[in-house]
């Protein structure tokens, strides 16, 4: 489970919005993000990272999306869960197995 949040979505989307308008200009892209971070009481390092993931979600920066991301983390629970039945299985019958070879009386 996911921890809970710090900041609104709505605070996160416009702290993006103004942070990527902000870099695009040139005259203000230098400490943009630490300006507007301060504005706003966000760690300029958490608001870098929310701007690069929001370039990355865009296409304009490689990486892997927030989709792609969701995805992995659902396929390797898959994999663990089948992983875990497969080792029961395997247990179980080893289990049946040895019962089956022993002599009854």
């Amino acid at each position: 489970m996911a921890a809970p949040r710090k900041y609104p979505d709505e605070l996160r989307e416009r702290a993006i919005r103004m942070a990527v308008d902000a870099r695009r200009d040139p005259a203000n892209k230098t400490g943009a993000l630490k300006r507007i971070g301060g504005q706003l009481g966000i760690n300029p390092e958490t608001l870098r990272g929310w701007v690069t993931q929001a370039e990355v979600d865009a296409g304009d920066r490689p990486g892997f999306t927030t989709d792609d991301a969701v995805r992995l983390a659902e396929l390797e629970r898959e994999v663990r869960e089948l992983r875990r039945a497969n080792e029961i299985v395997r247990r179980a019958s080893a289990f049946l197995a040895a019962e089956l070879d022993r002599p009854h009386r």
